[in-house]
Order: C-alpha cells, then sequence, then structure tokens
C-alpha cells in the first residue's frame, strides 16, 4: 500500500512540476530544472506502481489470487468469486510472467504445487462451492469426458456448467493437473486391479443419468432343488451389475462404487486339524513278540485352510474326518455370489461350511455305517456328499467341481487287530523273502566259486579230452597187437606143423631169453665154450650149463635139481 501510494504521490508531483503549478522557492535551480524535475518524478512514480503490477509463477506451481480492494462484497454462502467481488478468484495464473495492474496491492497471491496423480492411482475430487446436491443425492453429477477441461475451469465449474458442491462422481486419472485449488480438494486413492484369473462385480450407489434403469431385475438361479432370486441391475444402474468387469485396471470412484474381486481360477477348500490325533505303534520283540504302544499327537488347523476336520460319530466312535473340497465360480455367476451373499468368504463360511457338516454327519451316523467304511469306502461317501452338496453351492452361484475325503483319524483300539494281521502277514512275506534271497546268495556263491576254480576245470577238460584220446590210442594199440599175436599164432602154428610143437616152444622161449639178456647184458654170463651138436637145441643149453633154469627150459621144461 505504501508503494501505491508513493507511486501516485511521485506522479502528482510531477505532472505538477511539468504544469508550472509547483513552485520553487529556491533561486539557485535554473528554468530548466522544473522540466526535468517532473519527468523524473513521473518516472519513478511509474515505476513504483509497476513494481506491484506483476507476478512470475515458477514451471511447476499454479498462480492463485485473492481479491482484496475495490471490489464488491463475497455473497453470502459462496467461497469463490466471480469477477467484481471480493475473496478467491475462479481464474488461475500459469507458469511465467504475468502483468496485472496493481496485483500485490488489491490482491493476495498464493501459489499451489501442480496437482499430480500417479500410474496406478486416481484423484478423488470434493468442490467447495457450487449448486447444492438434490435431494437424495450423496455425490455430484458425472461430467461427461467431453465436458472434462470445462469441469476444471472453475469459472465454467460455477456458472455456465452448474457444477455441484461436494464429492464428485467424475476422478482425475494418471497425471498432472492446474486446478483452482481453491475450488477444488484432491485426495489421492489407489485404482482397482483386476488380476488374471478374477473378474471384478460392481455395486454401484448411484445411477447414471444416460443410464436406462428399471426399478429391480431379478435374475433367477435355477437348481435342481430350488430358486434363488437376486436383484441384478444393467451396467450404470444403481444396485449390483450383471456384467463383472474383466481383468485390467479400473478408476472408479469409491464413493459411488463398492467392488468386489471374485476369483474364477479353482479353489481348494481344506477342513483339517482341530483335533487330538491318537496314534498306536506296534514293536517286535527279539522273540517275535508283538507290543502295542499308544500315543497322542496334536493336530492344529493350518493357516490355509478354511475350517478344521469335521468329527463324525459313527458306532458310538467319534471319528475327525479332513475333507478337500473345489470350488469355482463362472464369470456369468461372479454378480450372483455378491447379491446373495457377498464374496467367496462368506459363502465358504455361511453356504458351504455348514452345509458339509451337515451332510457328512448325516452320512456318517446312518445305521449301517461302519467306521472302517471311512477308508474301504471313501471314494463312495465321497460321492454322497457331492450329490447333496452340489445343489447348495449354485444356490449361491457357486460351481463344487469335486469333494474328496482325507485320511480319518481313526480310533486306535480298532486299529489293532488289522494292524497285528498286517504285521503278521509282513513278516511271513519278509521271511519268505529272507528265504529267497539265501537261496540266491547261494547259487551266487556257486559261480563265484566256479568262476575262482575256472582253471582247474579247464585243466580237468584238458585232461578228460586227453584221457579219452589215450584211450583211443589204447584201443587202437590193442587191436594192433591182436592182430600181431594171430599172425604169430598162425605163423607158430605152420611153424609147429613142420618142426614140431615142443622144439617151437623151445624156440619161442629161447628168442624171450635172448631179448631178455639184450636188455641186460650182466644177467647171463656166458663162457667162451665151442659146443658141436646135431642142430638141435642141446648145444645152447650146453652154453648155458647144464644146471642153468634156462638150460632145464630148453630141455623141456624141466627144473633143475636142487643143490
Amino acid at each position: 500500500m505504501l508503494t501505491l501510494l508513493l507511486g501516485f504521490a511521485l506522479i502528482a508531483l510531477g505532472l505538477a512540476a511539468m504544469t508550472g503549478r509547483l513552485l520553487l522557492k529556491s533561486r539557485r535551480l535554473p528554468s530548466v530544472a522544473t522540466p526535468v524535475f517532473g519527468s523524473l518524478s513521473i518516472a519513478f512514480g511509474v515505476l513504483s506502481l509497476a513494481s506491484v503490477s506483476f507476478v512470475w509463477i515458477g514451471a511447476a506451481e499454479v498462480g492463485h489470487l485473492k481479491r482484496i480492494y475495490m471490489a464488491d462484497d463475497l455473497p453470502a454462502g459462496r467461497i469463490l468469486a466471480l469477477p467484481g467481488q471480493k475473496g478467491p478468484q475462479t481464474d488461475i495464473l500459469g507458469p511465467g510472467f504475468h502483468f496485472i495492474p496493481l496485483v500485490d496491492v488489491l490482491y493476495d497471491v498464493e501459489t499451489f504445487p501442480v496437482i499430480e496423480v500417479a500410474v496406478g492411482q486416481y484423484g478423488l475430487l470434493t468442490a467447495k462451492d457450487g449448486h447444492p446436491l438434490r435431494d437424495g443425492q450423496f455425490i455430484a453429477d458425472e461430467w461427461l469426458e467431453t465436458d472434462f477441461e470445462n469441469m476444471l475451469d472453475a469459472g465454467h465449474f460455477l456458472t455456465a456448467g452448474n457444477g455441484q458442491k461436494g464429492p464428485q462422481m467424475t476422478v482425475l486419472r494418471p497425471g498432472q493437473y492446474r486446478l483452482n485449488q481453491y475450488l477444488f480438494e484432491v485426495q489421492l486413492r489407489n485404482a482397482t486391479d483386476v488380476d488374471t484369473g478374477h473378474v471384478a462385480v460392481v455395486r454401484s450407489n448411484v445411477s447414471r443419468l444416460d443410464a436406462d434403469c428399471p426399478n429391480v431385475i431379478k435374475t433367477a438361479v435355477s437348481t435342481a432343488n430350488s430358486q434363488v432370486a437376486a436383484p441384478i441391475v444393467p451396467r450404470g444402474c444403481m444396485g449390483v451389475w450383471n456384467e463383472p468387469l474383466p481383468p485390467g485396471r479400473y478408476y472408479l470412484n469409491e464413493l459411488a462404487y463398492v467392488v468386489t474381486v471374485i476369483p474364477t481360477r479353482i479353489q481348494t477348500w481344506k477342513y483339517q486339524g482341530g483335533y487330538l490325533q491318537r496314534n498306536v505303534k506296534l514293536v517286535i520283540g527279539d522273540d517275535g513278540s508283538i507290543t502295542q504302544d499308544f500315543s497322542e499327537v496334536e493336530r492344529p488347523i493350518p493357516d490355509e485352510a478354511a475350517d478344521g476336520a469335521i468329527t463324525v460319530r459313527v458306532e458310538g466312535w467319534t471319528v475327525p474326518v479332513e475333507l478337500r473340497v473345489l470350488v469355482t465360480v463362472q464369470p456369468n455367476l461372479a454378480p450372483t455370489v455378491v447379491a446373495t451373499v457377498g464374496d467367496l468368504t462368506e459363502v465358504e463360511n455361511k453356504i458351504i461350511t455348514p452345509a458339509i457338516r451337515d451332510v457328512l454327519r448325516t452320512i456318517g451316523g446312518a445305521a449301517d455305517r461302519q467306521v472302517m467304511d471311512f477308508i474301504e469306502s471313501r471314494d463312495a461317501l465321497s460321492d454322497l456328499v457331492e450329490a447333496v452338496i452340489v445343489p447348495e453351492g449354485l444356490k449361491a452361484g457357486v460351481t463344487i467341481q469335486e469333494v474328496r475325503i482325507g485320511e480319518p483319524a481313526i480310533p486306535p483300539e480298532l486299529m489293532v487287530a488289522r494292524l497285528r494281521e498286517q504285521l503278521a502277514g509282513q513278516l511271513r512275506e519278509t521271511y519268505l523273502e529272507e528265504q529267497k534271497t539265501q537261496r540266491e546268495r547261494i547259487a551266487v556263491e556257486r559261480e563265484r566259486a566256479t568262476a575262482n576254480q575256472q582253471a582247474s576245470l579247464v585243466e580237468a577238460e584238458i585232461a578228460k579230452q586227453a584221457a579219452g584220446h589215450r584211450r583211443e590210442q589204447l584201443r587202437l594199440e590193442g587191436e594192433g597187437e591182436k592182430l600181431k599175436l594171430i599172425e604169430i599164432a598162425q605163423g607158430q602154428k605152420a611153424q609147429a606143423g613142420v618142426l614140431g610143437e615142443d622144439k617151437v616152444l623151445q624156440l619161442q622161449l629161447l628168442k624171450e631169453i635172448l631179448a631178455v639178456a639184450a636188455a641186460n647184458p650182466d644177467i647171463i654170463k656166458v663162457p667162451m665154450v665151442h659146443v658141436a651138436g646135431d642142430g638141435s637145441l642141446e648145444g645152447a643149453a650146453a652154453v648155458l650149463g647144464a644146471s642153468s633154469n634156462l638150460s632145464a627150459l630148453v630141455q623141456g621144461g624141466q627144473k633143475p635139481p636142487a643143490e
């Protein structure tokens, strides 16, 4: 304000000097000094006014003006001022230099950072001024995409656009925005991401003005046993939309829409734990006796389990039974799930789990049911549970693919006899296997010993073959000797016919004696005696001596006389 007054004063002083109305009492100043003084005074006055008539806005800022002086008062109930009114102005200043006469005097200038909406977020807008909401309306009407830029113009919003104060249906998508922050308040919210294998069911709290929305549409889900109707509405109407949103990213106003993400992949609900498991262990002693050892183990409910195991009373025994249920939701039935129950967790807790417990306990409590059926007829019991529980799931829009009964916790007292029988059978099989193993081991050892004696076996085989050849050789030699003796006998027979048998015998003996004497010269000592005879064998006997054994044999085979 002082700058403004000083500027106007200097300009007035300069004008007075220029027009000669200012009288200078000093005689020392020349006449030319008066115009010069006036010009300088005006120049300094203009500079003083110019110094309060511009504003500089940074590149990442938005300039806001608040009128203070020389304007009409703001009407009651209004937050933003229209042109010519005091208070926050609808116009904003962009980056750079702006010349506005006396801006620093008439206005209070504020700068705010540019609104930035990051990727994966949206901006929730709340208007501080505008037309009031209609009766029953909790959020302002949505602006069309073609009018989005006009909505962000505060002047258009308050005048031609008929903007409403309060929460806005239209949101800011990712990007940077220069907004009049006297009018709009921005809150950042996360976008709705629908992953693969999921759909998003939308429950709308508003109806779009351009949507054709009847009062209520009943979409029935028919089953074999009953029919459940759920209020489903077309997209854009108030209620649960009949078309779920496929996987993707959506910038849905959380004040207007409630989104429930439903998985369409197969879900596995397990009923496990939550009971005390009793076990029996059979121990075999060194003498072959079997003893029983009972133990207890606490089975807690796993974190990923839907609920604990289902306890069933069968034949007076309490049997905890574990189950596995495979569940899926068809995309077109996802709105029914949300409209009738809420989500899969509610379906599990309020429909499927109670129904499965009731069905399994009813089946287990049948008059002809036995405890061992949960082991021996498990598939049949699973089929019985499926036949009842599948229609119950369809009532809520859930498709039950499969129900499978797990390993039941049979009381160990019922298992002792069977376990002892199995153990005895296994021991018998083990004994037979051991015998078989011993026989195989003996055969292996025999083969190994045979392999170790292979050299001896080969030598024996060669000897055997050599003996066979020798035997054949002897046989052939015998045959030859036989033929030789036959020939000799025939010759001796012919010789005996000429010389007589006695002479032939003596001659043969002599040949033998000569053969022996030839082999052993020291046996017979023959003296140098000349003996003459008549051609018979007496000469040879004389040579040997009368007392010789050979002489006796030659002479007729008589033994020599004893000395």
